[in-house]
């Protein structure tokens, strides 16, 4: 399903901001957004300083229609999100959502892997929560953390959760797919968010074990609708914007299903 049209401009209020991990933050924002909001999409922020006139893109972790707020679990990366963690609740912000095509659910109950690493964890939870909603899908999450863990609590809430971390502190040494294998656990769909390396190592398991997978590829976006083509990869058919064998990430995406993209 197409999402693209249903994005506005709004100065949305602020209605919660916390610390949860080293340079991680957690933010409720009330917006007309939620309204139209999916999993996998994301919204784009702007901080209002005059020298830094790009947005902020940021994926949605969760929608709480009845607050009619959305949640961003954001790392602090630059000046720009260096500018956001020091809003407060009852700040407006300008943001511009939902944005993008997020991810395609089941018709019918699966056994869900949900393999996402670092800031790619947090828009797992809105997808687990409507995997729970619509079909009743089992959920195994298989999270990769560098070093401190966060978003466990709302993670157990919807499926069993599986760790991997690069020291071995936590859970399996090493990366997601050492954890799927260390705990033989099956599935007959993907779900993955994170880092390039991550994503492209989750789309070689999933094809060569012939398992439909989707991905929601991590990326630097100037516009996030489409205009500047400044996050354009590349695709294994033609496209019908740009008649070669290129999409946009912002648009497109962020979400792909691995059959159709080189990663």
């Amino acid at each position: 399903m197409d999402y693209k049209k249903n994005y506005k401009y709004e100065d949305a209020l602020i209605l919660s901001q916390e610390k949860i991990s080293t340079g991680i933050y957690s933010m409720w924002i009330e917006t007309e957004a939620y309204e139209n909001a999916r999993p996998g999409q994301f919204i784009n922020l702007y901080v209002g300083n005059p020298s830094m006139l790009l947005p902020r893109p940021i994926s949605i972790c969760e929608v709480d229609k009845e607050k009619k707020a959305l949640r961003i679990v954001y790392r602090v990366a630059g000046k720009g999100t260096g500018e956001m963690k020091e809003m407060m609740a009852g700040n407006e912000i300008r943001i511009l959502g939902p944005l993008g095509n997020g991810y395609t659910l089941p018709k019918e109950s699966k056994k869900c892997l949900l393999m996402a690493g670092g800031i790619g964890i947090p828009p797992m939870i809105e997808l687990a929560k409507q995997l729970n909603l619509t079909t009743s899908c089992e959920i195994n999450f298989v999270v990769g953390y560098r070093d401190e863990i966060f978003l466990m609590e709302e993670l157990e809430k919807y499926g069993s959760v599986y760790i991997s971390t690069e020291d071995g502190s936590v859970g399996t040494k090493g990366n997601v797919l050492d954890a799927v294998k260390e705990n033989n656990l099956t599935g007959d769909i993907i779900y993955s968010c994170g880092p390039m390396p991550m994503l492209r190592a989750v789309a070689k398991y999933a094809m060569d074990n012939d398992i439909e997978a989707y991905v929601s590829m991590e990326e630097r976006m100037a516009c996030g609708i489409g205009a500047c083509l400044g996050c354009v990869t590349k695709t294994k058919e033609i496209d019908e914007h740009s008649q070669v064998k290129n999409t946009r990430i912002c648009t497109d995406g962020p979400v792909f299903d691995v059959r159709k993209v080189e990663l």
